[in-house]
């Protein structure tokens, strides 16, 4: 390592020399982290959740992470919107993927990325994940849970607040009915955004509970930045966790999903919605969804590495070194 890169590594909290490597070299981890399996001496975890057992259409999701990975050495570690490194400032690892006792048994496995997940908690770590289906975003939260409700920022086509459907209520369209009902999530301080399809139907709860339901039909209408200005209204100064269904982007910028849905975001706006979300209490995010076998280009993956960044960035400008973790 010459001078000035020996400089950069003291320098920063984080960092490894496959940072610096052309993007296919190495062993690939998130966004070129140090791969770090302990949970201990770190601030913000990389999580993968190799998991599809709660897909109701294609599945593929399972295989995420693995390309998720792969991308993000493009994405890089730097974001020169916010002009900022979670690196520099954070002890930053990628963990590896959730271990599965089972990979058959869709409550079973639940529990597994629960534990996993509360130990991050016990060990005020902040993590950051990689699906795997929207399913997973459950036990996280339950893992992740504090005595404080948390609000929530969902992106998606789907409202995912389904009753049991097709024999189970913890299959990928429940995800946030099952967390609001758990009292881990505020409906009153929850936005859901993209919103559209024939699904519309099962979406009752969310109306219900009190949810903020912005069809992608009105997120046109009303224009980004007032829709970055209601989601902060909405959700406040409190804790907040992000949760990213890369079905929320048309199928155009992200083929490879199991349930498409025409008429969603560009990835350019998803990108500007996210970083407008600057300043708020992010304790937490989850990128879902990506399915590579529908996508060989990787475009999706891309684009899901891309945005998972930005959750990355989110949470890591709000929290101050040496207190990551939910609050």
């Amino acid at each position: 390592m010459d001078d000035n890169l020996e400089k950069l590594a003291k320098s920063v909290k984080t960092f490894t020399p496959q940072m610096l490597e052309p993007p296919y070299s190495g062993i690939p981890t998130f966004f070129g982290a140090p791969h770090q399996p302990e949970i201990k001496d770190m601030d913000i975890a990389l999580v993968g959740v190799p998991f599809d057992l709660g897909v109701t259409n294609r599945s593929g999701a399972r295989l995420g992470p693995r390309e998720i990975r792969n991308q993000s050495r493009l994405v890089g570690v730097y974001n020169h919107y916010s002009r900022m490194s979670p690196f520099a400032d954070y002890r930053v690892a990628d963990v590896g993927d959730v271990p599965f006792h089972t990979t058959y048994n869709l409550d079973e496995a639940l529990k597994d990325i629960e534990s996993f997940y509360r130990k991050m908690s016990s060990a005020n770590v902040l993590a950051i994940t990689a699906g795997g289906d929207h399913s997973i975003t459950f036990p996280i939260l339950k893992g992740l849970s504090s005595k404080e409700k948390v609000g929530l920022i969902h992106f998606d086509s789907h409202c995912d607040t389904s009753a049991p459907f097709h024999g189970s209520g913890l299959q990928h369209g429940c995800p946030m009915r099952n967390a609001v009902e758990a009292g881990l999530v505020d409906p009153k301080r929850t936005v859901q955004l993209g919103i559209r399809g024939a699904a519309e139907l099962l979406w009752q709860f969310s109306y219900d509970s009190g949810m903020r339901v912005i069809h992608i039909e009105e997120f046109y209408e009303l224009g980004m930045k007032k829709v970055v200005s209601e989601i902060k209204s909405r959700v406040g100064d409190g804790p907040v966790y992000i949760s990213f269904d890369i079905d929320c982007l048309d199928p155009a910028f992200a083929p490879g999903t199991g349930t498409p849905v025409v008429g969603g975001m560009s990835s350019f706006e998803a990108l500007q919605v996210l970083r407008g979300l600057s300043g708020l209490n992010v304790i937490g995010g989850d990128l879902v969804e990506v399915a590579p076998p529908y996508d060989p280009s990787g475009i999706t993956a891309l684009a899901g590495a891309t945005l998972m960044f930005e959750i990355f960035c989110l949470a890591a400008s709000s929290q101050a070194p040496g207190t990551s973790g939910p609050n």
